[in-house]
C-alpha cells in the first residue's frame, strides 16, 4: 500500500499460445499497451475502489491495450480488424473473448492508432467530459483554467479543452523547464508554473490576477486560496496520494476545508466511467479538433514489452510527456491507408 513502483516489480514469461481458438473467440497481434496513474492502485489487494479489480501476483497484468485480429471466431470481427480493450493482458499476442473488444476507425486518428489509447480514448475522454460535467465554463465570462499534471495524458488536453470550450486564460502546472515552454509554446497554455521551483500559490496569484475559476487537478494539489467564491475544482487523479495508504480523494486540511466552505467551492470527485453515454460523441468531437488542427497530441513512446515496468515507472514519476504509450509490434499493414 505503500512505496513507489519499480520495473522490477514486473517480469516477462515465455509462453505458447493454444494452436486453436473457440467460438466466440479471436486471437489477436498487440499493437500498443497504456500505463496510467490509476494502475497503481491495482497493484494493491484492496484498489480502493469498486470499479477497479487488483492485479493477482504472478498472473499476467491487464490494461488498456489496441491490436489488430489475426483469426476470428467471433461473428463481429473479421482478419485485419483494429481492436481495443480496457482489459488488454500485456501479451504480444493473445487470445481473447470478442465480447471484450471494440473496434476501433483508424481515420479516426488519421492512422495513429496509439491515439485511441490517449487523446482519442479514455484520457480524452476524461478531460472532455471532466471539464463539461464539472467545469462549469460559459464562453465569453472571462474564466481562469489552472490545469495540474499540465505536461501529462490528461493535463495537456485538458488545457487545450479549456480553450476549446471558453476559457480565457489557462495555467499549467508541472515539473520540469521543459514542460513549461512546451505548454506555452505548442499548447496553447498561456502560462505555466514548474512546481518544484519557488512557492506555487505565490506564482498562481502573480498569473491569475482575477483569480481560478476552474481548477483541473490530476496530481492531488492544493490551490484553493487563489479559487474564486463558486469556483469548481475537477477531480481527475491524485497521483501525488496513490503510492501513500491513504483515502480517495484525500481529506483537505481544515484550513483549506474552511475556505473551500466559505468560498463554496465545489470540489468533486469525477469518475469518467459514469458518462458512458457521452462516450461516442466525445470521440467524435475529439477527432474532430485533432483533424482541424485545434487539439495537439503528445506522446511519450517506448518499444518493447520488455520495458512495460520501466515505462509504469517513468509515467508514475513525470517521466513522460503527453501519453505514455509502450510499442508492442509495429502495425505494418496500416502503411497502405
Amino acid at each position: 500500500k505503500n512505496g513507489n513502483p519499480v520495473a522490477e516489480n514486473f517480469r516477462v514469461e515465455e509462453v505458447n499460445l493454444p494452436d486453436n481458438i473457440n467460438e466466440g473467440q479471436v486471437q489477436v497481434r498487440t499493437l500498443y499497451l497504456s500505463v496510467d496513474p490509476y494502475m497503481r492502485c491495482r497493484m494493491n489487494e484492496d484498489t480502493g475502489s469498486d470499479y477497479i479489480s487488483p492485479w493477482q501476483l504472478s498472473q499476467v497484468v491487464d490494461g488498456g491495450g489496441i491490436g489488430i485480429i489475426e483469426e476470428s471466431k467471433h461473428t463481429n470481427f473479421t482478419k485485419g480488424d483494429f481492436v481495443t480493450s480496457f482489459y488488454w493482458p500485456w501479451q504480444t499476442k493473445v487470445i481473447l473473448d470478442g465480447n471484450i473488444l471494440e473496434k476501433v476507425d483508424p481515420q479516426l486518428v488519421d492512422g495513429h492508432l496509439s491515439y485511441f489509447l490517449g487523446a482519442i480514448g479514455m484520457p480524452g475522454l476524461t478531460s472532455l467530459i471532466g471539464i463539461q460535467e464539472k467545469g462549469h465554463i460559459t464562453a465569453g465570462s472571462n474564466q481562469t483554467m489552472v490545469v495540474s499534471g499540465a505536461a501529462g495524458a490528461c493535463g495537456s488536453l485538458a488545457g487545450q479543452i479549456g480553450h476549446l470550450m471558453g476559457c480565457s486564460r489557462v495555467v499549467g502546472i508541472c515539473g520540469t523547464p521543459e514542460k513549461c515552454l512546451l505548454l506555452t509554446s505548442e499548447l496553447g497554455f498561456d502560462a505555466a508554473i514548474n512546481y518544484k521551483e519557488g512557492s506555487v500559490a505565490e506564482q498562481l496569484r502573480e498569473l491569475c490576477p482575477s483569480g481560478v475559476d476552474v481548477y483541473f487537478d490530476n496530481v492531488g494539489g492544493d490551490i484553493s486560496d487563489t479559487m474564486n467564491q463558486d469556483s469548481h475544482i475537477i477531480l481527475c487523479g491524485q497521483i501525488s496520494q496513490y503510492n501513500k495508504d491513504v483515502p480517495y480523494p484525500p481529506p483537505l486540511p481544515s484550513a483549506v476545508e474552511a475556505i473551500r466552505k466559505e468560498r463554496n467551492i465545489t470540489r468533486e470527485r469525477f469518475l469518467v466511467l459514469n458518462f458512458k453515454d457521452k462516450f461516442e460523441s466525445g470521440i467524435l468531437q475529439l477527432s474532430q479538433w485533432f483533424k482541424e488542427g485545434k487539439l495537439k497530441i503528445k506522446e511519450t513512446m517506448i518499444n518493447g514489452l520488455e520495458n512495460m515496468g520501466a515505462a509504469f515507472q517513468s509515467m508514475m514519476t513525470g517521466g513522460n510527456i503527453g501519453k505514455q504509450i509502450v510499442c508492442i509490434s509495429e502495425e505494418t499493414s496500416l502503411l497502405s491507408l
